[in-house]
């Protein structure tokens, strides 16, 4: 409710959006990022190890799907923002300036799980089986990313009088709401909902031995599902082309039955978890000592030249039993 213009209880937005230090601007944005990816990554490398993973190619492969991650969101948001960057008298160069802002959740999944894809044929690795120990730390990331977006006054929601709605100020408020100063905090919604779904996962994970894809697949259902609501509320959205239906709405219902059908085609079809991320097992040489002991025991061969077989002596032979 407002009283003399100014509402009673809400949610303040930062002051600031980043400092400048020298010539350089440093965007707070940046920094909600990459604690996302660090999260993501502590998360997932756990994950990976206690499945059985070897560490270093964790990192390699993340290492290359992080850039790759970058580059398709940035994509992403240039095609379904095109009138922004290709037109009369707009520099089409600018659709390569990202650190001028504008990139999308979408096309930093789609870049990364290619390249992860494709690092993970490299090595021999079950692709499935690194997406799901990666699936509730990309959750977790997400989470944090959103808070760029509180610090930015951007991608928030309609209007709103609700005790939690968000303060804008007017220089962000998009265009036909200025009369407005409080909207749906989207930002704070999608981390919730985010939080959530890292949790869900893990449960999931621990109660039901999930593998062999099916933590992604379930990740992309219960995220295309919350997107699909904030989507619906958002002010500063992409370019509607199904009627009523915004472009990014239709995206993420599309996601989310794709998540839902992969995950109940792989409960259908590929049941239980892996015993191994790899498509090729490593050899277990601890495991083989045993069984090589054995044998070279009952064929009687020298383990070493220092450690010779037994001599068979003419009296053993001639009271050894015959038939």
């Amino acid at each position: 409710m407002r009283q003399d213009g100014r509402v009673l209880l809400s949610i303040p937005s930062p002051p600031v959006s980043g400092w400048q230090i020298g010539p350089f601007f440093l965007h707070i944005y940046a920094l909600c990022l990459i604690a996302g990816m660090i999260a993501a990554w502590t998360i997932g490398s756990r994950r990976w190890r206690a499945r059985g993973g070897a560490a270093d190619q964790f990192e390699t492969i993340v290492l290359v799907a992080i850039p790759a991650g970058i580059v398709g969101a940035r994509i992403y948001h240039v095609l379904t923002h095109a009138g922004d960057y290709f037109g009369p008298g707009i520099d089409p160069w600018s659709a390569l300036r990202i650190w001028e802002g504008g990139i999308a959740i979408y096309g930093a999944i789609g870049g990364g799980a290619l390249a992860a894809w494709l690092m993970c044929r490299r090595y021999g690795v079950r692709f499935g089986s690194l997406a799901d120990a990666l699936a509730p730390g990309i959750a977790v990331g997400q989470a944090l990313g959103r808070f760029g977006n509180w610090f930015n006054q951007e991608l928030y929601g309609l209007p709103t009088d609700l005790p939690w709605g968000l303060e804008i100020d007017p220089s962000h408020r998009v265009a036909g709401y200025e009369q407005y100063a409080t909207f749906h905090p989207t930002f704070a919604y999608e981390s919730l909902w985010n939080l959530l779904v890292a949790l869900t996962l893990i449960w999931a994970d621990r109660r039901f031995r999930l593998g062999r894809g099916k933590v992604f697949a379930l990740y992309i259902a219960l995220y295309g599902f919350g997107r699909f609501f904030t989507e619906g509320i958002r002010l500063d959205f992409s370019y509607d082309t199904f009627g009523p239906i915004r472009f990014n709405q239709a995206v993420a219902a599309l996601i989310c039955l794709a998540g839902v059908a992969l995950f109940v085609w792989l409960v259908k079809n590929r049941p239980g978890r892996e015993e191994s991320v790899y498509l090729v097992p490593p050899e277990d040489t601890d495991a083989d000592e045993p069984e090589a002991a054995e044998s070279e025991a009952e064929s009687g061969e020298p383990k070493s030249d220092d450690d010779p077989a037994p001599e068979t002596t003419d009296t053993e032979d001639k009271d050894a039993p015959v038939g």
